[in-house]
């Protein structure tokens, strides 16, 4: 028998000891007699529900590296909710590969530290991204370089920051990016018998496939233990309303870089007058001086303007703003 009985298996017992057909003695007898298992190397610290409410607050947080990692990226970026578990420290530390993504970070105003782990393969198509290339992770794993250790902690510090907003319904946090590992046994943020909560994120990067792991210690969440459910959670939550949300895409399109570019003319040449360009040659360009410039944003030519100069530094200055329809 189940450790919850349906309506009909109530009404169906109450029937039977009514009837005489079950002893109400025996069932008592039978019910002194069970016994549940309690591992005390594992206490039931997070219940179903405490890693309900994590799996919403990280679906949230997934959206959020989603919507902010192109930006970084270039690169379509999907990101999921696989799974949520408790384990002990010791377990999850065991399962790590080496080298490894391991970024420890202070959960302020929480006492303790929470950990980010990131796939070598993700992190290697990141820093592929970053510098210019297609995204693709390397064939075999290895040590991360220093300059690529710089661009992750780039990106991990992009991961940091986003953790704000999923967690403002349950406190208001400030989470600081400690220090970057890449060593499991230089990650011990807490004892190995500790019980944590893990939070498994697919983060898929154009072809490139991969899993983020976020480690949450019991003795960090303590304090907000209670607040962790969903009730709780449902109840603090702040609607939306579509006026906030179109002023917080305004803002994250006004902190996109663009190129711009100043075309001060073209020319052709063959390769031979090309090798053979000596200082002080001329090269004809196919506009005059007088003309003015044309000037692209990204790949869309949107301005008219006049070469000139501000201090130390060439500049322009615009003329005439071209619209779509020209």
């Amino acid at each position: 028998m189940g450790d919850v009985l349906s309506q009909a298996e109530i009404d169906k017992l109450l029937q039977g000891i009514t009837n005489g057909e079950i002893d109400a003695e025996e069932i008592k007898e039978d019910a002194s007699r069970s016994v549940k298992e309690y591992d005390f190397k594992r206490p039931a610290k997070f219940s179903k529900e405490h890693l309900r409410t994590l799996e919403i607050i990280f679906e949230h947080y997934g959206r959020l590296i989603s919507t902010n990692f192109p930006v970084y990226l270039r690169k379509n970026v999907q990101v999921s909710v696989v799974n949520s578990e408790a384990l002990t420290f010791s377990e999850f530390t065991n399962s790590l590969s080496n080298p490894v993504i391991l970024g420890i970070i202070s959960f302020l105003p929480l006492s303790g530290n929470i950990m980010i782990e990131l796939a070598s393969n993700i992190g290697f198509a990141m820093i592929d991204r970053l510098l210019g290339g297609q995204g693709d992770p390397l064939e075999k794993s290895r040590e991360f370089s220093e300059i690529e250790l710089s661009l992750i902690q780039k990106m991990v510090s992009v991961c940091v920051s986003l953790l704000r907003e999923p967690w403002r319904n349950v406190l208001d946090l400030n989470p600081v990016l400690d220090r970057l590992e890449t060593n499991p046994q230089f990650a011990q943020i807490i004892a190995p018998t500790e019980m944590i909560a893990i939070v498994t994120l697919n983060i898929k990067i154009g072809d490139v496939e991969g899993l983020m792991n976020i480690c949450l210690p019991y003795f960090t969440l303590e304090g907000i233990m209670d607040k962790l459910n969903t009730k709780f959670w449902f109840s603090t939550m702040q609607e939306t309303t579509d006026e906030s949300y179109v002023e917080y895409m305004e803002d994250m399109i006004r902190h996109v870089q663009v190129p711009v570019l100043a075309v001060l003319g073209e020319s052709t040449i063959t390769v031979t007058d090309f090798v053979n360009l000596q200082i002080g040659d001329i090269i004809r360009l196919d506009s005059r001086v007088s003309e003015d410039m044309d000037i692209y944003v990204g790949n869309i030519r949107k301005f008219k303007a006049l070469p000139g100069s501000t201090k130390d530094s060439y500049a322009v200055r615009v003329t005439e703003i071209i619209r779509e329809e020209e």
